[in-house]
């Protein structure tokens, strides 16, 4: 018979009890896994330690911002190639305070009046002009060596008529011969009567006119120089009644004040202007018409 072996004793590790005086090693814990950077997560789509799992807040809508309408892009000239820069002259250096001038045209120079052009029949000089309603009343009413009244220079006379070329067109004058001013004006017969020319006075307006300068002065109560300006548009009106109105308002008797500068002026004026169509309309001398007027002054009633 053979003897039986014995068994090899296991020795539990926990069995195997540590010697006296001595501890057992302590178990060392296991290293916890590493967080994946922030990055990882979000391309992993896992959230991260930071961020909390609660749902964040909706986002309001911004409000629409109106846009301000965009300006058109400014046009960019193209620069001058070489051989027009050398062509183009020369830029001249202005002074203080001179404009440049703008480009010149050469244009063909124009004449200062237009001419029309010269019509069949008719003389190169000038175009006849047709005569006027107004032209043929002013010849018909007014003759040669007429004794006339002109609103602004008193009685004369005409002399003649003649023909006058103004911007190429013939047109008709009366020539007014004034003997006291020396002076000689020309009025286009279309024009004259409404230029306030008229034929001298009747004998009856005459008498009218003498008998206004026995009344009584009527003097208004406002400043000089309105009066005075008054005073000059009635002379220069033509109308032999408003004159003899002015003779009489500015007449100053001896035991009256005397007139001043500008009111004598003004009287002698008026006096002139009336006494000459006096001595015109009764045919005689400018010193008798002038001596008729005083004696009618003197008989003016007291103011």
């Amino acid at each position: 018979m053979t003897a039986k072996k014995p068994a090899p004793k296991s020795v539990a590790k926990s069995a195997v009890k540590p010697k006296a005086g001595k501890k057992p090693p302590a178990k060392k814990p296991a290293p916890a896994p590493k967080a994946a950077p922030r990055a990882a997560q979000k391309a992993a789509g896992k959230p991260s330690k930071a961020t909390s799992p609660t749902k964040a807040p909706a986002k309001l809508a911004p409000k629409p911002v109106a846009k301000a309408p965009e300006k058109p892009a400014p046009k960019v000239k193209a620069a001058p190639s070489k051989e027009a820069a050398k062509k183009a002259p020369p830029k001249k250096k202005l002074n203080v305070g001179q404009k440049p001038r703008t480009a010149r045209v050469d244009l063909p120079l124009k004449p200062q009046y237009f001419t029309p052009p010269a019509r069949d029949g008719e003389a190169a000089a000038g175009t006849a002009s047709k005569p006027t309603p107004a032209s043929k009343e002013a010849k018909q009413t007014f003759k040669v060596n007429d004794s006339v009244v002109y609103p602004a220079h008193g009685v004369g006379r005409i002399v003649g008529i003649e023909k006058q070329i103004i911007a190429g067109i013939t047109n008709e004058l009366f020539v007014l011969d004034f003997e006291q001013e020396k002076l000689k004006l020309k009025v286009p017969t279309a024009k004259a009567i409404s230029s306030g020319m008229r034929a001298l006075s009747e004998d009856a307006q005459v008498k009218k006119a003498i008998d206004i300068l026995k009344g009584r002065a009527r003097i208004k109560r406002t400043m000089w120089s309105r009066r005075a300006q008054e005073y000059e548009a009635k002379i220069n009106s033509g109308d032999i009644m408003a004159v003899a109105e002015v003779v009489r308002d500015l007449y100053r008797a001896t035991d009256q004040p005397e007139q001043s500068y500008s009111e004598r002026q003004l009287f002698e004026a008026a006096l002139d202007r009336l006494a000459r169509e006096v001595a015109a309309v009764r045919k005689s001398d400018l010193a008798k018409a002038i001596a008729e007027l005083e004696a009618s002054l003197l008989q003016k009633k007291a103011a």
